[in-house]
């Protein structure tokens, strides 16, 4: 792996205690927006769980390239997303 889009570990170390408190609460208030989301869209959980069970079939060496390009297309009546399982990996 190249690094490259991988998040790193935060040094909080050099936060005071009121940048600490002030990320402490950005991070509930996301999870809880996030939260509320996911529970408003159920379908997200459908795709995540259909991605993985193909990703795990195919087992693509590029997995971002997999992702962009060869998983999923757009359905052009009903602008729906479905799998294409046939595609070569």
């Amino acid at each position: 792996m190249d690094g490259k889009g991988v998040f790193t570990k935060l040094d909080v170390g050099v936060l005071s205690a009121e940048q600490l408190e002030k990320l402490k609460q950005f991070k509930i208030k996301t999870r809880i927006e996030n939260e509320k989301y996911l529970r408003s869209h159920p379908e997200v959980e459908v795709l995540i769980g259909d991605f993985l069970r193909v990703l795990l079939l195919k087992r693509p060496t590029d997995v971002r390239e997999f992702a962009a390009g060869e998983m999923f297309a757009l359905q052009k009546h009903g602008a729906l997303f479905i799998l294409l399982l046939c595609l070569p990996c």
